[in-house]
């Protein structure tokens, strides 16, 4: 298709490329200059500026931007960019017609790019992780480096295998493009040998200019101003310490072989310097198999300026302007504009002299960038030479006219600067401003860290004067191997203002949704006020920390909301732990009573008015049995995996308030509802407690305390747990049930101290295992049990809870335990707690009461038995008519019963498929909760058949930890 479109087909070129060999060197030359008037190359046609009606004066020209350079230092005075020469003839009789790029990503696409229109073929390498990226379909042929073996990196950096390819696939030259092994000596040599261009330095001057500190010394002999430093690379603190010390504080430790940032390091105090050094240079070890370092006085809050130059091998030397990069986060360039704005005439004009003058002296070949930090004073001093292409060359392409990456290839051919149009210093212009953004997959709201995966979306941005280079598109997966670029903006406009502009449009244009961005952060940048003031230094960013304050999230509901939709319609719901049946399509209807009662007073009404002591005191009084229904909290942990959403709990309310009026307390918080409710749900628990609380007024709620652990699974620092309990009791919470999952008082008394201090009702417990009523279990006895409940009762709790999570609580074991727990305690409010894992659930309980038990816990009944808690019905009935009646009505609770029934078919993805009790839980004393998610677990995993040997397993591995007290996890 390129062919179709020239002169002449491929066949044809190569047939006058041999015969054009034949004449003298000379005589082509003479040939190519000659059509520069007539007609047949690009030279011919008028700048898109002489067109447009724009003059240059002959001794002076003005830029757009409003600034004025003299002609002798910033040409402009006569003539324009023209190639002198037929660039496709040109190449073809160089004999160098396919060029690789060693490179990735959109440096890769720009050379292919390049090489297109100078009519070369082109050859990508890849690795596997890069097999789908466009660089590879951009160019006319590409080839996998190594396979999934090989580090992704690497591939990049293999030497040999990059050769070898080239060589075999009849490649003339290879651009390294940036990065990778762009200032590589030895890959530059190694082309060399092979008889490959390397489009770049020379390998000597890669060697020279890549060291910082040799590349020093080569602008001092020029009489360059250097900043005050080491005069050789350092290798250890103490040598860094004594420079340090004559050179005097601030100063920057830099990598001496690389750059990017890296190795960097601002030291302010004699004390941080070791450990400063140490790291740096562990990172440049790292980065740049070189842990060496210079060191050299830090100038505070320069301009980073940076020229760029272009040099032929014959030792013409040429500059394009500087650029202006000192909008930078950490070392690392974020915001890139040509030209510098607000430099003095004279300070220009010696950066570009400089400049020159460095680039001779070393013999410089190819396209390079000499960098200079300019003071506040305008002094200046050297920084270093980056002997590649960089990021932001497009700044001066698209200021100057002139293609960078082409004029590297066709000096690498041989070309003269006259060749390429550029044989007069004042043939180069600057016309408008350009400014260049880097867009990058950087969360800046959280720290700038790199994101990964699937663009699902990328529209980018147009119109005249954007140009965008980037190798993206829909569908393309971002790796977490490489550099985070996505695509480089880059606008171009008449005046700075202009140009700011243009690119704040482009970058409300774009939409990348699948990883995060910096776009939010760059917006920013260009509303700053002194960014558009031009007062911008490499502290900017620093200075300004409302540059990441974020007004909007640049999310897209809309289209996450649709993929849900189509991957549900599609696939299925496909919930995390979700391995049972389908959910039920039946709507659960809500349950109508309580809709039209009147207000009534609950327990929670009497704790209000007469605080937690004498709430204790009226509860124990009560002749009847207070029930505690967990139908809110561990029924559905229990059940469900604790996946219950608010919106099934609060459609529940009004019926829960009139139905459960009279018992002691609703549970309905706990650690695994912050665990679960966060990570899956995504739902918020305090949001959670606010709306019940408003729904159901005069219940007291209950929830699970873990001493120092609040609701974690973590230690937590004092004043947080108390914190979190004085919040709690804010919030609606009453009966706080502190536990801990080994009995160890200090943990105990620590949350009961909390509660206390919070206004809250204190639970204190006692987390049973064993059976008291075997003899043969000694480790667990009475004893140790009432000898527990005698430190809580010193601590001053207000009630105590017996808490039997893996249901092991035996009829005639309650018994001993509550009557032996009441005839010490005849005043204390006794609390029990149990799971039905067995099927004798209820028996115990009854049996309880019967020992002068206050309060048991039960559920809703289609929410009971199994691994959840007692039926209240069964309770409810057992006691009715008796001095112990339980105050529940069995009609009330029995539309409760059948919308939880219906509920609880919604939710059949995440039962764990028990179908009936099993006594079993007297072997492995495993916790309620713990054996539906265990069971829940293992059937996910696969390990259904094998549940008699996890069983076992668990038994096993808790004589073996010396039958410790247990208690449930979440998923």
């Amino acid at each position: 298709l390129r062919r179709a479109t020239g002169t002449m087909d491929a066949s044809a070129m190569r047939t006058k490329a041999r015969a054009n060999v034949a004449l003298p060197r000379s005589t082509n030359r003479t040939r190519r200059l000659a059509k520069k008037n007539d007609g047949r190359g690009f030279g011919t046609t008028p700048s898109r500026w002489e067109t447009a009606g724009y003059s240059r004066g002959k001794e002076r020209s003005t830029w757009s931007t409003g600034l004025q350079a003299t002609s002798d230092c910033n040409g402009g005075s006569e003539g324009s960019y023209q190639t002198a020469v037929d660039v496709e003839e040109f190449m073809a009789e160089s004999g160098i017609t396919k060029l690789m790029c060693c490179n990735r990503g959109e440096i890769a696409v720009r050379v292919f790019r390049a090489g297109y229109e100078l009519g070369m073929r082109t050859v990508a390498v890849y690795s596997t992780a890069d097999r789908l990226l466009p660089h590879r379909y951009k160019a006319d042929e590409s080839y996998q480096i190594g396979d999934e073996t090989i580090d992704p990196v690497y591939v990049y950096l293999d030497v040999e295998r990059i050769l070898k390819i080239a060589k075999k696939n009849g490649v003339h030259a290879i651009h390294p493009g940036y990065g990778f092994l762009s200032e590589n000596a030895n890959f530059a040599r190694r082309c060399q040998e092979e008889g490959i261009k390397f489009i770049g330095p020379l390998p000597e001057t890669l060697e020279a200019m890549g060291d910082k500190t040799t590349a020093k010394q080569c602008a001092k002999e020029c009489g360059i101003p250097i900043v005050p430093g080491t005069d050789e690379a350092i290798s250890n603190s103490n040598e860094a310490l004594r420079w340090a010390k004559d050179i005097g504080f601030p100063v920057i430790l830099k990598a001496a072989m690389g750059g990017g940032g890296r190795g960097m390091r601002v030291v302010r105090k004699e004390e941080q310097l070791v450990d400063a050094f140490e790291r740096a240079s562990s990172e440049a070890a790292a980065a740049f198999g070189d842990g060496r370092m210079f060191m050299e006085k830090c100038v505070e809050k320069p301009r980073h300026i940076e020229v760029q130059v272009l040099a032929d091998e014959h030792g013409n030397v040429v500059h394009l302007f500087e650029r202006d990069c000192s909008v930078q986060r950490r070392h690392q360039k974020v915001v890139e504009m040509a030209p510098a704005l607000d430099l003095p005439p004279d300070v220009r004009c010696k950066l570009h002299e400089d400049a020159i003058k460095l680039a001779k002296h070393v013999g410089y070949r190819n396209a390079g960038t000499v960098e200079f930090m300019v003071a506040e004073d305008n002094s200046y001093y050297f920084l270093e030479v980056n002997p590649r292409i960089q990021v932001e060359h497009t700044v001066t392409e698209e200021v100057t006219g002139i293609d960078l990456v082409q004029s590297q290839i066709m000096i690498a051919a041989g070309a003269t600067l006259e060749e390429i149009g550029l044989g007069k210093q004042n043939q180069i212009e600057v016309k408008g401003f350009a400014i260049q953004c880097r867009i990058t997959s950087e969360d800046p709201e959280l720290g700038f860290q790199p994101d990964s995966g699937k663009v699902d979306t990328y529209r980018a941005p147009g119109g005249m004067g954007i140009r965008l280079d980037g190798s993206i598109s829909t569908g393309s997966v971002v790796s977490t191997n490489y550099d985070s670029m996505l695509v480089k903006c880059t606008v171009h406009a008449m005046n700075f203002q202009q140009a700011a502009r243009k690119m704040y449009r482009a970058l409300a244009e774009f939409r990348v949704r699948g990883i995060k961005t910096n776009i939010p952060f760059l917006i920013n940048v260009l509303q700053n006020p002194d960014f558009l003031a031009r007062k911008v230094t490499t502290a900017f960013i620093e200075e300004h920390p409302e540059l990441f304050h974020f007004h909007s999230s640049h999310s897209d509901p809309v289209s996450k909301l649709l993929m849900f939709l189509a991957e549900a319609v599609v696939n299925g719901h496909d919930h995390p732990g979700a391995v049972g049946l389908p959910p039920s399509r039946v709507v659960p209807v809500p349950p109508t009573i309580g809709s039209e009662h009147e207000a009534f007073l609950g327990w929670r009404d009497l704790l209000l008015a007469e605080g937690p002591d004498s709430f204790a005191k009226a509860v124990r009084k009560h002749k009847g049995l207070l029930l505690t229904d967990t139908t809110w909290r561990d029924a559905h942990q229990s059940l469900l995996a604790t996946r219950m959403r608010t919106h099934d709990l609060l459609i529940s309310a009004p019926a829960t308030a009139h139905a459960l009026q009279n018992c002691f307390s609703l549970e309905m918080w706990g650690g695994a509802t912050f665990d679960v409710s966060m990570r899956f749900l995504h739902e918020c628990p305090w949001k959670r407690l606010q709306e019940l609380r408003q729904a159901v007024p005069h219940i007291p709620f209950q929830m699970l305390l873990r001493g120092a652990n609040a609701v974690g699974y973590t230690s937590y620092a004092d004043n947080i747990v108390e914190k979190f309990c004085h919040h709690a009791v804010r919030e609606g919470m009453d009966v706080f049930r502190v536990f801990d999952s080994l009995n160890y008082v200090d943990n105990l008394l620590f949350g009961v101290e909390a509660v206390r201090n919070a206004g809250g009702v204190v639970e204190g417990t006692i987390c049973y295992t064993g059976d008291v009523s075997n003899p043969q279990k000694g480790k667990y006895d009475l004893e140790y049990y009432v000898n527990l409940a005698d430190k809580l009762v010193d601590a001053g709790i207000h009630t105590l809870a017996i808490k039997d999570m893996a249901g092991l609580l035996k009829p005639r074991a309650t018994s001993m335990l509550v009557g032996a727990l009441r005839q010490k305690y005849p005043d204390l409010v006794i609390h029990v707690h149990t799971h039905d894992t067995a099927g004798a659930a209820v028996a115990s309980m009854i049996a309880a009461a019967d020992a002068g038990a206050d309060v048991v816990d039960v559920a809703i009944d289609s929410m009971s038995g199994l691994t959840s808690q007692p039926s209240m019905g069964a309770i409810a009935a057992a006691f009715a008519g008796s001095e112990r009646e339980t105050g529940i009505a069995l009609d009330d609770i029995a539309e409760l019963t059948s919308y939880w029934e219906q509920v609880r078919s919604v939710y059949s993805p995440f039962e764990c498929g028990l179908k009936s009790g099993s006594a079993d839980v007297y072997v492995h004393e495993m916790p309620g909760g713990q054996y539906s998610n265990l069971k829940f677990q293992s059937t996910s995993l696969g390990l259904g058949k094998s549940w008699k040997e996890v069983v076992h397993a668990y038994a096993a591995a808790n004589k073996a930890l010396g039958d410790i007290v247990k208690v449930s996890a979440p998923v």
